[in-house]
């Protein structure tokens, strides 16, 4: 830790320069945790160095991923619980890296708050780390933003990057989805990170009256509280995924964020062609019932915002489709089909 570097002026003005030294010593050990073989630089320079891999690729494509959090972050203020939500900051970046068919290299984050406490930043990145962990992806660098009066003292905003790898011949996408193939869900943990604004107004999270309410069990969470359940990390797809693409023909896959169903199931396919889906089909998870329960939210409004219980599709060959679901199982993934690839220009049909 630099011992020398203090300013009273600064520290006067809000800023604790020593703080964020504190904060890097404490982060370090999990920063360690993601460490893979193309790191070259430690935590603390300018730029983190590293060295990708490109052996047996005749043609390596990099595929980048930026996002944030979001007003997710104010369920963890609630709670006061830091750790998971750098998870879900990697998982946005990675998942949609890995629809491209690219294996994660790197990721780097971004962390403005209000005031530096350490311990609290070295939870964030505690929660990063793990994401990294989950995805393959090295930890290689980040900034921490000190800014006073820009954000109130215990509050934060969090966001990050990834890059990722894949050969240009193994690159997913959608172009060779055709008629009679078939998609395939695999489960979100939740909300994941996509469609708090709506959340937050569904339940008044704003409302400091309603706080107590949200940590509350509920029974149809399974006795867990809505504060709680909004909170689970957004699941990270990649090394599932990994395992499918080296075994079978994945022609498209989507990440099911913000805009839902309707927005993001189109992306992956070629024009012409569209989803169609049986509602039955969809296994909803019981916090969208109570979202749409407790908002009289329209069922188009939810499928249309939300992941409804579908973290991730994937389009495979019809023959495909048993093996593809056995792979997606055997590594964890509880997937099923979802639907099938007709012709059509309206993206996606839930009938």
């Amino acid at each position: 830790m630099n011992t020398k570097s203090r300013s009273e002026s600064y520290a006067a003005a809000g800023v604790d320069i020593t703080a964020g030294y504190k904060a890097v010593e404490l982060m370090k050990t999990h920063i360690k945790r993601t460490e893979n073989s193309g790191v070259m630089s430690g935590i603390g320079g300018f730029g983190g160095l590293y060295r990708p891999g490109f052996a047996g690729m005749k043609d390596p494509i990099l595929v980048s991923g930026t996002d944030g959090v979001g007003t997710k972050l104010r369920m963890a203020f609630i709670l006061d619980k830091h750790d998971t939500v750098g998870i879900d900051c990697v998982a946005m970046c990675v998942n949609d890296i890995i629809c491209c068919g690219a294996a994660p290299m790197f990721f780097l984050d971004y962390i403005a708050c209000g005031k530096n406490y350490p311990e609290k930043i070295a939870s964030i990145v505690s929660g990063i780390a793990e994401g990294c962990v989950q995805s393959g992806a090295a930890l290689i660098g980040g900034e921490t933003a000190e800014m006073p009066g820009f954000y109130p003292e215990d509050e934060y905003d969090l966001a990050g990057f990834s890059v990722g790898i894949v050969d240009r011949d193994k690159i997913i996408d959608g172009s060779t989805v055709k008629e009679g193939d078939v998609m395939i869900a695999i489960p979100s943990s939740g909300v994941h990170s996509n469609g708090f604004s709506l959340v937050r107004k569904v339940f008044g999270v704003d409302d400091e009256a309603n706080i107590e309410s949200l940590k509350a069990p509920r029974e149809e969470l399974g006795g867990r509280s809505i504060a709680e359940t909004l909170l689970t990390p957004t699941k990270i797809y990649v090394k599932p995924m990994l395992a499918l693409i080296n075994e079978v023909n994945v022609k498209a896959v989507s990440h099911i964020t913000g805009g839902g169903f309707y927005e993001n199931i189109p992306r992956s396919l070629p024009k012409g062609m569209m989803a169609s889906i049986k509602k039955e089909d969809v296994r909803v998870l019981p916090i969208f019932d109570l979202i749409a329960k407790v908002g009289n939210i329209p069922e188009r409004d939810m499928f249309n915002t939300f992941n409804m219980g579908v973290g991730m599709s994937v389009t495979v060959a019809k023959e495909d489709a048993e093996k593809a679901v056995e792979i997606l199982r055997a590594n964890g993934e509880d997937a099923y089909i979802l639907g099938e690839i007709v012709p059509g220009d309206d993206g996606v049909e839930l009938k």
